[in-house]
């Protein structure tokens, strides 16, 4: 999942940007609403964390400059303006959600979860493939009944592959998706990540890897098939 954190205030926007990255977020930052809609031009988001009183574009305006979007991106307004009539204009300029300052950070990454559940082309919440069941909010998976510990990059990694599944993914796919705008693209640690993640999944291989195309779930009924790409070392 990729976030957008858009605060002007410094500090806070710091432990945003580092409790949900905590929380196997990508997570990109802004601190303005022009650098914020700049941001949106460029990358791909789940959610934005949208304060309102933002220098540059107000907070208001960037709210309905994203609910105009073709590619349409779920907004949770963070702010202190907690008088109802402040959530009743926040709702109605858009946000999916609002949520008031001081807040609880687990209420947060809760409601953060939930609003990528709610996109159009969000998928079912628990997420099956080649004998794996990944939960999003509850943040488990299984093989095959069996549970596996994994590192919170390696679990970004499998749900983006899950999300993605059958289809492929490219190592610069996921490095957006799974590390944030300053992962440096020429570094492996996809090809590390994923050689983690084989191992602990187990026999037999899930994930199948095809020279200059990506990354992809293997289905069960796909192993079989001598049509389907062979899988290859990460």
């Amino acid at each position: 999942m990729r976030v957008l954190v858009v605060e002007d205030a410094r500090s806070l926007a710091a432990v945003l940007v580092e409790g949900l990255s905590d929380q196997g977020m990508a997570v990109d930052v802004a601190h303005d609403g022009l650098e914020a809609a700049a941001k949106l031009d460029l990358n791909a988001y789940d959610v934005v964390v949208l304060d309102r009183d933002l220098p540059g574009i107000h907070g208001d305006t960037l709210c309905q400059m994203i609910t105009q979007r073709d590619d349409r991106v779920m907004v949770l307004m963070l702010t202190a303006a907690d008088a109802p009539v402040d959530r009743v204009t926040g709702l109605t300029m858009g946000a999916d959600d609002y949520l008031a300052k001081p807040f609880h950070f687990p209420e947060l990454v809760l409601r953060i979860r939930s609003l990528a559940r709610r996109q159009p082309a969000a998928r079912p919440r628990t997420l099956r493939a080649a004998g794996i069941e990944l939960d999003p909010l509850r943040r488990t998976v299984t093989r095959d009944g069996r549970h596996l510990d994994l590192s919170v990059k390696e679990f970004a990694l499998l749900e983006a592959l899950l999300r993605a599944a059958p289809a492929f993914l490219s190592a610069e796919d996921l490095l957006e998706q799974v590390w944030d705008e300053h992962a440096n693209p020429l570094t492996n640690t996809v090809t590390v990540t994923i050689g983690r993640l084989r191992r602990k999944l187990g026999e037999p291989s899930a994930i199948t890897t095809t020279p200059g195309v990506g990354y992809r779930i293997t289905a069960h009924d796909l192993r079989g098939d001598p049509s389907s790409d062979s899988p290859a070392g990460a």
